[in-house]
């Protein structure tokens, strides 16, 4: 059994695909401070970001065996974002909170250089694929509040983009 791949990035397509499928909004929590994360700085809380990844809000999105990645605009700059799926916490519904979450592992200096060797590909992949996306990105809202905050504590104020067309 040891030889198997991880179950996580199926996991996190299965859920995505059926939070989209019955027309809610996927929100990703990730551990920002884990090796070969890159997501915008400035919306980082208690060392989790809140992404919500529905199609109308990033462009080129994947999801692989290694990485989640996308292009999307945060205070008006686009930006690529990736990130290992071992740094997804959760994948939930913003309207219902139906999702699942999930152990975010230790790492070693081994799977840090293993994943940033993806995170190499990942952007070189994202950049020559399509150079002219950036009329098309819409803005990516990012919560100041984790998955089980947002459940149990008064709403707090969130980031948001105009969308610009």
């Amino acid at each position: 059994m040891n030889d198997m791949t991880s179950h996580q990035p199926y996991m996190l397509r299965a859920f995505y695909d059926w939070i989209v499928d019955n027309n809610l909004t996927p929100y990703m929590v990730v551990a920002a401070n884990f090796p070969n994360v890159e997501v915008p700085q400035q919306f980082v809380n208690n060392g989790q970001i809140v992404l919500n990844v529905s199609p109308s809000a990033c462009v080129n999105f994947a999801i692989d065996l290694d990485m989640v990645s996308f292009n999307a605009r945060f205070s008006g700059q686009p930006m690529v974002v990736c990130f290992p799926c071992k740094a997804v916490a959760a994948i939930y519904a913003k309207e219902n909170g139906a999702g699942t979450a999930f152990e975010v592992p230790s790492f070693t200096k081994e799977e840090n250089t293993s994943q940033q060797n993806a995170i190499e590909t990942t952007n070189k992949a994202v950049e020559t694929n399509d150079t002219n996306t950036k009329p098309h990105l819409q803005g990516l809202e990012a919560s100041e509040s984790s998955k089980s905050d947002v459940k149990n504590s008064p709403k707090k104020s969130k980031a948001t983009l105009k969308i610009i067309k």
